[in-house]
């Protein structure tokens, strides 16, 4: 029965920026939370953001030297300005100091990863109205430039 329920779950998607590297993936059940943390640890996953409320225990993940964030908003809305800095802050000593890891993130359901119209007008108003606060500048191990906003 919990090879079908995770069978039912949409695969995490990688995505790559320039030198940075995010997983997009679904919120674990603490019986599926082995299986996610390998799946986390093949991708070279360091920190773990949860933008939900926790629904499982996350010292297992750590006790495989991932960092977990509990960072919660409410789902289907944008994130309040703290977390978005919060983010930013995160994605710049993270790049920084471990070039070529992979942060990875999830919310309640994950619906957002590949299913077209999963963004909702509050979240689309949101991408619409964004400007840029700080720019992320930093290097690469090839010495190429990274830039986020």
């Amino acid at each position: 029965m919990g090879r079908l329920a995770n069978m039912n779950r949409p695969a995490a998607v990688e995505i790559a920026y320039e030198c940075m590297r995010f997983l997009i993936t679904h919120n674990p059940t603490n019986a599926t939370l082995n299986k996610f943390t390998e799946d986390l640890k093949k991708c070279d996953v360091n920190t773990l953001v949860r933008v939900c409320d926790a629904t499982y225990d996350k010292t297992p993940v750590e006790k495989e030297g991932i960092q977990v964030l509990d960072w919660p908003f409410d789902d289907g809305a944008p994130p309040p300005t703290q977390i978005v800095d919060d983010w930013l802050k995160l994605l710049n000593t993270k790049f920084r100091e471990e070039p070529g890891c992979c942060v990875a993130v999830h919310c309640v359901a994950g619906l957002g990863r590949k299913r077209r119209g999963a963004f909702n007008s509050k979240q689309l108003l949101y991408l619409e109205k964004y400007r840029p606060k700080m720019r992320l500048k930093f290097k690469d191990t090839n010495s190429h430039n990274c830039c986020v906003q």
